[in-house]
């Protein structure tokens, strides 16, 4: 398309980092410089600042989805409420109390950034879920019904006057509305964190691949670091380890970014208070206004890859981004010109449901299927009080030490994921066809976190 790749890329130089040389001992070793490993290597150093900790990382800080996702620093988790009730030592209580705690870690985030200078554009203007059917304003009155089943009734029902008053976008009949969402700038948050980590007196070794973990070692080509816990942080690169190729499957989110767009643009769109915005199409769609006045969309509907591959250039599809483009156009009446296109993999575990623990010295935590942001600092915090031995509010919460199935063998898992994605799209011609809501999407929606 001859557009940059990643609108939240570094502009200057970033710092260059050593890689491992040879054998070395430390208390803690994270394995991945997203936010995961970074959250927990912050909250370890900040309790302990005598701990040793060493971050390993293939690439550079944020390299995967940390740098590239969409900016939703929200209170979304994965799976349903429902869903995390139903979890072995689970309760309808449990399942509310992780709500709770994912709506303090947005504003967490926020905390932390301003404490520690880490200016990554956050700013808490909420999320806007648009629905632009008869189809879909159903669709949102029953989220609004549910929410207040299963937690404190915070989601709220908007009115076509009261979603202008936030968006104004096209064949609007109504939208849902949280508070509990912040826009960010990714690639400012992971970078900053990775600076100040290193205050902090933590290692991070960059270009430095992990090819297996095993209890109380992390291999690399380059030497093994000794640790009491070893913590796999990896996300949608997991199945790169030895013995991982089936814990989560990568899949592919691709994003654009317009130019940034003039005053009186903005004025017919509105978005003043940034919130984050969606609609309620079966097919995933997200986006946010930037700090610097850019609209930034993204999109799943990219294939899941044979085996598991990561490339470079799976994170360009043509097909995707033009798709992309024309939605923004669609959801807002404008002709930007757009100067960004990029993607990368995000974890999804079988059952879709994130989860974090530690067990006979290796740690983990992911599969956040793309609501990471604040998911990772729950996590960073939670894996402290695992690895410090607090018994804490943290560790009872439902999803510590929850293990999802493996995914099945290929071909099955390509055939299945992609037939998957591909029942999205039909879900939503579905609907526009028969204006009913979509058989397809019902009976895939056990499959799929609901």
């Amino acid at each position: 398309m001859g557009c940059p790749l990643n609108l939240w890329s570094a502009p200057d130089p970033l710092p260059e980092r050593p890689g491992l040389a040879g054998d070395r001992q430390a208390d803690v070793v994270i394995v991945g410089a997203g936010y995961t490993g970074l959250w927990t290597a912050y909250y370890l150093a900040k309790a302990d600042p005598s701990l040793r900790i060493v971050v390993l990382e293939a690439q550079i800080a944020g390299f995967g989805a940390s740098g590239r996702n969409g900016g939703w620093c929200s209170a979304l988790f994965p799976v349903s409420s429902k869903r995390l009730a139903a979890l072995p030592g689970s309760s309808r209580e449990a399942a509310i109390e992780l709500h709770r705690a994912m709506q303090a870690s947005v504003n967490e985030v926020g905390l932390v950034s301003a404490a520690e200078g880490i200016d990554c554009d956050y700013h808490k203007g909420g999320t806007v879920v648009l629905a632009r059917t008869p189809v879909q304003l159903a669709r949102a009155r029953a989220e609004v019904d549910a929410a207040a089943e299963w937690g404190p009734g915070d989601l709220q029902f908007l009115t076509p006057d009261e979603v202008a008053a936030k968006v104004r976008a096209t064949k609007v009949l109504g939208a849902t509305f949280t508070p509990h969402c912040a826009a960010i700038h990714p690639g400012k948050l992971a970078r900053g964190l990775a600076a100040v980590v290193e205050r902090l007196g933590v290692t991070i070794h960059e270009q430095t691949p992990v090819t297996r973990i095993l209890p109380g070692r992390a291999v690399t080509p380059y030497g093994v670091v000794r640790a009491e816990v070893v913590v796999r942080a990896t996300e949608g690169f997991t199945p790169g380890l030895a013995g991982q190729e089936r814990a989560v499957a990568p899949v592919y989110s691709l994003m654009v970014a317009t130019e940034p767009l003039s005053a009186e643009v903005w004025d017919r769109i509105g978005l003043a208070d940034r919130p984050t915005f969606s609609d309620q199409r079966h097919l995933i769609i997200y986006g946010q206004r930037t700090a610097d006045g850019r609209l930034a969309f993204g999109g799943r509907g990219a294939p899941y890859h044979f085996r598991s591959r990561i490339e470079p250039g799976f994170d360009d599809v043509p097909r995707v981004f033009k798709g992309l483009q024309k939605t923004l156009r669609d959801l807002f009446d404008i002709s930007p010109e757009f100067t960004h296109a990029w993607g990368g993999p995000l974890g999804v575990p079988r059952d879709w449901c994130a989860s974090v623990g530690l067990e006979r010295g290796v740690a983990w935590a992911g599969g956040y299927v793309g609501d990471g942001v604040s998911t990772t600092n729950l996590a960073g915090r939670t894996l402290r009080d695992l690895i410090l031995e607090r018994d804490t509010a943290l560790t009872r919460l439902p999803w510590v030490g929850h293990r999802s199935r493996a995914w099945e063998p290929e071909p099955l898992r390509w055939l299945g994921i992609n037939a998957g994605l591909r029942a999205m799209t039909l879900a939503d011609v579905e609907e526009r066809v028969t204006r009913r809501e979509s058989v397809i999407a019902r009976l895939m929606a056990p499959l799929l976190g609901g």
